[in-house]
């Protein structure tokens, strides 16, 4: 698929050791192998303020690792926003011992596929679920 005008993403925050590149790259994957346009912005915050926006949005008083929100345009184009805690993806990358760098992609793929529409159940249940499979299938393919 040829990336027409209408998928555009954009890289803002301090990204850290993963280059704006690799972020932009691995949407522009899962927007192509979804067969989907629509234009991303991916911001990285620190953990205070993903802490208020998830308050915020979610009414939930602690900080997350992803935040993604998605707004249809009345012409049928598709743009979205995501926010990534690179703190808490640390956190949870050391958990699980994985390289910080996967975690990171993981959070840009889970994103994007929110944005694009797909959910998951809440708690143990979630990684079972067709988006996580989805999302576990790009990650590997971009790390």
């Amino acid at each position: 698929m040829a990336h027409s005008a209408a998928t555009n993403v954009v890289v803002g925050g301090t990204v850290g050791r993963l280059p704006r590149r690799v972020v932009r790259d691995a949407v522009l994957h899962v927007l192509r192998e979804e067969r989907r346009e629509a234009s991303v912005a991916i911001t990285f915050l620190g953990v205070r303020r993903m802490q208020d926006m998830n308050q915020q949005y979610k009414a939930h008083d602690e900080p997350t690792d992803v935040l993604s929100f998605a707004l249809p345009l009345p012409d049928g184009r598709l743009t979205g926003d995501i926010y990534i805690c690179r703190s808490m993806a640390a956190r949870e990358a050391h958990q699980r011992a994985l390289p910080l760098r996967e975690e990171l992609l993981r959070l840009v793929v889970h994103g994007t596929l929110h944005v694009l529409g797909y959910d998951h159940p809440d708690g143990a249940t979630r990684t079972d679920s067709p988006m996580w499979q989805r999302q576990e299938r790009y990650v590997k393919e971009l790390t």
